[in-house]
């Protein structure tokens, strides 16, 4: 299978890259090297892959091919939240009650692997816990309690508290909302960083890196042969990691994922007094509609304010000033605040919104992972522990539990995927009155 090759861009101007605490480069893959697993992808998925395989006792190359993090893994919003998929529930049919239930765990589990990764290596990406959902209508109340009720009986060990309108500016600054629930087990962090972090502790478990190498064919067989530009890499099996960044990588991975735009606007530092009147604790919050708001500060005291989740394939022509006003309806107190740093970038979306975790059914050493609407900073590195057990044989009931669900192609291949699946966000917006 062969493809042209994509243009290798630097970072996008971001908050992130102008706080960056490493300046992690990477050679041009040229010649041929031989390795145990060649690992396509330098974000959070290919990062931890490496890092697990390589812990294994396995030879690994990893190819990139923009820079260490360019895409979503460098660009979200920060959040590290709880869980992945979303409602859970629509599986028992294929998994059963006990397998869907493992799925809760996992989500649970996700999050303590990325705390443990930034614990081991010592890496430096501003960890703070603490998260609040916000409720903008009574019944995203009633859901809260009963997630509270659910996440207590599969034995949450963090604090979970609901928060009622009354007490809500104890948590944010804003009249936009109806109550919340904190969540001390999930907060925020810096994931430029983090993913520099992980490079760099992949580096010293002796794993080869390589940047602006992107993949021009890959022969498959029992001995993989992934192609770039200047060499090649032969392995006997093959992790693809691209997410919302196939590029031709392996289309029939590409159908399953919908790339769907995000936004993220950072303010210019804010007073203290400012700061804490919009978020009190320091903590990170979400909405609840469709077209979400995410936002929380940074270390700096920036409001970073993020959402505007786009099906369109098409970014904003001024970010910001699109992004601003969604901002001002949560906080009006912050009119005469400059903007200075915009940014987006796309996420990877399933149909059925669980994280797509596998091996190719007509190439069993080719194995992938994608598709983690919005949630990968954690379910990123849970999938990553999933395919390395995989890989190497160990007992993986992850592995088997991800790989049993079937994931539809969306319909009208890259020409009409978007403008569909613009429709069919635009029909969900209409229902919820998030205009």
């Amino acid at each position: 299978m062969s493809f042209p090759a994509i243009h290798t861009d630097d970072y996008p101007d971001s908050w992130y890259l102008a706080s960056r605490k490493l300046a992690f480069d990477c050679p041009v893959l040229e010649g041929e090297l031989q390795a145990d697993v060649c690992v396509v992808g330098g974000g959070f998925t290919g990062l931890n892959t490496a890092i697990e395989l390589a812990q294994r006792g396995m030879s690994v190359v990893l190819l990139e091919a923009r820079r260490i993090g360019w895409g979503a893994s460098g660009r979200n919003g920060g959040q590290l939240i709880r869980g992945v998929g979303h409602d859970l529930e629509q599986f028992t049919r294929i998994l059963g009650a006990e397998g869907v239930r493992e799925l809760k765990l996992m989500g649970l589990e996700a999050v303590q692997l990325v705390r443990r990764r930034i614990e081991e290596f010592g890496i430096d990406c501003d960890l703070t816990w603490g998260y609040c959902d916000l409720a903008n209508k009574p019944r995203h109340m009633d859901g809260f309690r009963a997630d509270r009720e659910e996440l207590l009986g599969l034995g949450y060990q963090h604090e979970l508290r609901l928060v009622e309108a009354d007490q809500l500016h104890s948590v944010v600054g804003s009249d936009r909302y109806v109550g919340g629930m904190i969540d001390m087990g999930s907060g925020h962090l810096h994931p430029l960083n983090l993913a520099l972090g992980e490079a760099q502790a992949a580096r010293s478990l002796g794993v080869q890196l390589f940047e602006r190498s992107a993949v021009t064919a890959i022969d498959q067989g029992p001995v993989i042969t992934v192609h770039t530009a200047l060499g090649r890499v032969r392995a006997s099996q093959l992790v693809l990691g691209c997410n919302a960044y196939h590029s031709g990588v392996q289309p029939s991975l590409a159908s399953r994922v919908i790339p769907a735009g995000s936004y993220v606007i950072a303010t210019e530092p804010l007073s203290e007094e400012l700061a804490r009147e919009l978020i009190p604790q320091n903590m990170a919050l979400c909405d609840q509609r469709v077209a979400l708001d995410y936002y929380r500060l940074s270390p700096d005291r920036r409001l970073l304010f993020g959402g505007a989740c786009h099906y369109s394939g098409r970014d904003p022509a001024d970010i910001a000033a699109y992004m601003r006003p969604k901002m001002l309806k949560v906080f009006p107190q912050l009119a005469n605040v400059r903007i200075d740093y915009q940014w987006g970038g796309m996420i990877g979306i399933g149909a059925n919104r669980l994280p797509q975790i596998g091996r190719l059914p007509e190439h069993p050493n080719v194995f992938y992972a994608q598709a983690y609407s919005g949630h990968g900073v954690n379910a990123t590195h849970l999938a990553a522990r999933i395919l390395a057990e995989a890989i190497t044989g160990q007992a993986s009931r992850g592995f088997d539990l991800f790989s049993q669900v079937p994931h539809m192609a969306f319909p009208g291949g890259e020409r009409f995927r978007a403008p569909l699946l613009a429709l069919g966000m635009l029909w969900q917006k209409i229902r919820e009155g998030s205009f």
